[in-house]
């Protein structure tokens, strides 16, 4: 044991009941022989997070220590790490599997049938003075990236891993549902995978109006009673990919009701309960209804090119910012839907 594991205390956050977020002092964890001790520099709040701080996460459950979406830098190294040095600026991957299983060696550790998740259930959280985790599942930080451009990383991995499951996307006329954090992101990696026309839907006119600051070639309001007719209107044709970023019952109905014949609907969003998909029209048109879980490594390398690019801007990106003593208003924030992305600092 390490003399920082033995004596040291740190700051955590931890949800410990329904819509509530304390910061702890707790010892700081032991140190394995595999892993590596990270001091957070800046943490975002999930989506996923606020559904499971108000209990409606279908995969967590609380009490938990969050922060998925994470930058550091590495302040210890177990005895036997190697290829990692303590000062370096990282960022997890948050997904832990096993890598032996079935489909793990099939090369989809993302939906490992053994899965961990860092900061969503798993022993740690990112949300902390220094947290430790397995140092094979840390990614290294480009110097050209600032902080802020660093902490989309993650987020962004999601939407390249469903632009890569819809297939070839060059030319394709999309549909996006969700003008928030995944919704904008999925813009930048469809357009980056070579998608054509991009519309966009949300409830809320600023989130809109952000999207098409972005890019996106139209929006249209999520609310109206003529939202299929107005999404083909805008789209010009039957969607060829529709990317449900909101996966509730009335996106997922417009879904199958907007896409093209033999095209394909991506479940983007996590839904915080199930919902009916109407199997004849998707049976009887050839629609592919695709999950889309996290990612893998290549998404990442994939996201950081994107950022590099300047095709996301943190500064529109990033849209509140905390002290990590104020994490409860962060959270409490990120859950009125309202803004795109809320982070915490160190």
């Amino acid at each position: 044991m390490s003399e920082t594991s033995q004596n040291a205390q740190r700051w955590r956050a931890k949800v410990t009941r329904s819509g509530v977020v304390e910061i702890l002092e707790e010892a700081a964890a032991e140190l394995g022989a595999t892993e590596a001790r990270v001091s957070m520099r800046i943490a975002g709040v999930c989506g996923s997070d606020t559904h499971a701080y108000h209990g409606r996460h279908p995969q967590m459950s609380i009490p938990y220590y969050p922060g998925h979406e994470v930058v550091g830098v590495v302040e210890e190294l177990g005895a036997e790490v190697t290829g990692l040095a303590v000062g370096t600026r990282v960022t997890p991957e948050p997904t832990l599997p096993c890598g032996t299983c079935k489909v793990c060696r099939a090369g989809h550790e993302n939906v490992c049938e053994n899965l961990q998740f860092f900061g969503c259930g798993y022993r740690e959280g990112g949300m902390a003075e220094n947290f430790t985790i397995p140092a094979d599942r840390l990614r290294l930080v480009p110097d050209d990236l600032s902080d802020d451009q660093a902490i989309l990383i993650e987020p962004l991995a999601t939407p390249v891993h469903a632009a890569r499951l819809a297939g070839d996307l060059t030319g394709k006329v999309v549909l996006i549902h969700g003008c928030g954090t995944i919704g904008l992101l999925m813009l930048a990696a469809a357009r980056a995978a070579g998608a054509g026309r991009i519309v966009m839907s949300d409830l809320l006119p600023a989130k809109r109006e952000v999207a098409t600051r972005l890019g996106a070639d139209a929006t249209i309001d999520a609310a109206s009673a003529t939202f299929v007719d107005d999404a083909i209107a805008a789209l010009g044709e039957t969607a060829d990919v529709v990317f449900d970023c909101v996966s509730i019952q009335s996106t997922v109905s417009a879904s199958t009701a907007i896409v093209s014949k033999a095209g394909t609907v991506v479940i983007v969003g996590v839904p915080a309960r199930p919902v009916e998909i109407d199997l004849p029209t998707v049976q009887d048109r050839q629609i592919t209804v695709q999950g889309a879980a996290t990612y893998v490594r290549e998404d990442y390398e994939t996201a950081i090119e994107i950022i590099r690019s300047g095709a996301v801007d943190p500064s529109v990106m990033l849209s509140s910012r905390f002290p990590y003593t104020r994490t409860q208003e962060a959270f409490d924030l990120a859950a009125t839907g309202a803004e795109i992305k809320v982070v915490v600092t160190a």
